[in-house]
């Protein structure tokens, strides 16, 4: 039976705690630019700093995803990305530099493909779990079953509307750590926003139950070393995502945007540092 990456993933975000630091999480879709080009882009994510990486699967309807990550999903697509060559990028990203790489999938694709040949490839492949959206706890317990026979962290996503009750559920059935979603800049001012995910990270550690110390990620639109010094304050990583993808959709080129990438996670990794 193949093994997945959990302990990887767990041992990464102890080793940030460790550092004083949060850990830096860069997300990228795969098959964008290319299937090669999105392998190259982790690699170059990872080489500037990030700790760990999220693959996004790219679906035609990204309900929870801005208009940067459709765009890129929309080349992908175009371009003819398989479930296949997901696992051929996490399995490329994850042998060149040991780290841990996760997917990030809507659950319709999984439903389709098979959860128990999902798992199965996603561990074969040196993955470290998957962050799933759009999956309600009360209907995960098939994906769990499989996903913790393959060593496989199951990453569930909280927001500030979520009530205590609904957290609590959620840190009891994740693994790995809880996506803290929220927007940066959207809602109301910064200010208050960022105090919003503050309140909802606090809120999420005292729902954790049995001493267990389920890190909290938060993805929050930042795109800076400043913005992810002010998550750091409060988290346990930072998760940036449309930041990373405008950089490849703005290049000239293909070593424009992976020098780019490479820069960004290098600027962020030192964001994440609480010791400045």
């Amino acid at each position: 039976m193949t093994h997945g990456n959990i302990q990887l993933l767990g041992d990464t975000l102890a080793k940030a705690k460790a550092e004083d630091r949060a850990a830096l999480i860069a997300y990228l879709p795969a098959g964008f630019p290319t299937v090669d080009g999105g392998i190259a882009a982790i690699k170059a994510a990872f080489e500037g700093g990030a700790d760990v990486v999220e693959v996004g699967l790219p679906h035609s309807d990204p309900v929870l995803d801005g208009p940067v990550i459709q765009t890129a999903d929309d080349i992908a697509l175009r371009g003819g990305v398989k479930i296949a060559d997901v696992m051929r990028t996490v399995r490329e990203a994850h042998e060149a530099t040991g780290k841990p790489v996760l997917v990030m999938t809507y659950w319709n694709p999984i439903d389709r493909y098979g959860v128990e040949r999902f798992t199965e490839e996603l561990a074969a492949a040196g993955g470290a779990g998957c962050i799933l959206p759009d999956l309600p706890v009360q209907e995960s317990a098939l994906w769990r079953e499989h996903a913790d026979k393959h060593g496989l962290a199951t990453v569930f996503v909280v927001a500030p509307s979520s009530k205590d009750e609904r957290l609590a559920t959620i840190t009891a059935a994740g693994s790995g750590f809880v996506y803290a979603a929220s927007l940066m800049g959207v809602t109301g001012t910064r200010e208050s926003v960022g105090a919003e995910a503050a309140d909802l990270v606090r809120r999420t550690r005292a729902a954790t139950a049995d001493g267990r110390t389920l890190p909290v990620c938060v993805g929050l639109g930042v795109s800076n070393a400043v913005q992810a010094k002010e998550v750091a304050a409060f988290a346990d990583g930072v998760i940036v995502g449309s930041a990373f993808v405008k950089r490849l959709l703005d290049a000239d080129d293909e070593t424009a945007g992976l020098a780019a990438v490479r820069d960004l996670a290098a600027e962020l990794a030192e964001g994440v540092r609480r010791d400045q």
